[in-house]
């Protein structure tokens, strides 16, 4: 192990974790070929084969397995150290990496960024786009907005307040199919559910309504595609009530219906707080989207 380039180590993390070659050259930025020697390479420095292929990609076989744990060991320490170098700097000049869901990246995010960029110009700022937890400590992102509160050790977390929820369907869907006035009136209506995401049926049980997923006739978990879909008319759906107070073509259904409300936290790594530009990206985020958890 003492002898492995340290560069075919994370070339075999990069592999493990997304399970192929192409989907480790997107998310790595190099190429497939480089990374497939790469993984040769330390497969012949171990003396033994690491993966096993199949059409779909790469899958870990026992000795990628039996590996797997010291490289993320190395990896954790070298990111600790870099994120201890990074926060010695005093420059607000430089790259501040924000992860959070697609639909708060696509709905709220952009006005907040663009606050951002106006008071502090040199930070250039990169916006990932991701349902799925982006982890922090491993420097793929370095701030995240999170609709849940965080678990992970060594990360600072503020919880900026909750976006308020509802129920909404298009203008042209209630003029075909009347508008519900009860839980029981809402029966006779159709619903767009999520797919896997077990939240608004667990959501409508609480309610009293004995919601299964077969009760929902379109099921996506895309979250901007769900909102165009309640849009276009096809059902009743849930949405943050800020983006759908704002669109015209859209009505409020039962608005006194008690919905739960999203909590939103925002959340960086602890050593990374020290440095300044996350410092200031970190308060600039939760001054302008407090207001809008507010609203």
């Amino acid at each position: 192990m003492e002898n492995l380039d340290w560069a075919l180590l994370q070339a075999f993390l990069a592999v493990a974790k997304t399970g192929s070659l192409s989907a480790a050259a997107r998310a790595t930025g190099q190429s497939q070929p480089t990374l497939g020697r790469q993984i040769k390479a330390v497969e012949l420095a171990l003396g033994n084969s690491l993966f096993d292929r199949h059409p779909k990609g790469l899958a870990l076989n026992e000795n990628g397995l039996a590996l797997l744990p010291m490289v993320q060991e190395m990896h954790a320490a070298a990111t600790r150290l870099h994120l201890i170098a990074d926060g010695q700097s005093q420059s607000l000049k430089g790259v501040v990496r924000i992860t959070t869901s697609v639909f708060f990246a696509h709905y709220v995010l952009p006005p907040v960024i663009a606050g951002i960029r106006a008071a502090e110009p040199e930070i250039q700022i990169e916006i990932a786009p991701n349902d799925s937890t982006e982890n922090l400590l491993f420097r793929e992102a370095d701030i995240a907005v999170r609709m849940y509160r965080p678990t992970q050790d060594d990360v600072i977390a503020r919880k900026l307040g909750e976006l308020r929820t509802g129920l909404f369907a298009s203008r042209d869907y209630l003029t075909r199919r009347g508008e519900p006035r009860s839980i029981d009136e809402m029966h006779a209506h159709d619903f767009i559910g999520f797919d896997r995401d077990p939240q608004i049926i667990d959501g409508m049980r609480a309610l009293g309504i004995p919601a299964t997923r077969d009760m929902f006739a379109l099921r996506c978990d895309n979250h901007p595609v769900y909102w165009q879909m309640v849009r276009a008319g096809c059902g009743i759906g849930v949405s943050q009530l800020h983006v759908g107070a704002a669109d015209p073509d859209v009505k409020q259904v039962m608005p006194d219906l008690p919905i739960a409300n999203l909590p939103v936290w925002l959340v960086a790594p602890a050593a990374l707080k020290i440095t300044p530009r996350i410092r200031r990206v970190y308060d600039l985020l939760a001054e302008k989207i407090i207001p809008v958890c507010d609203a």
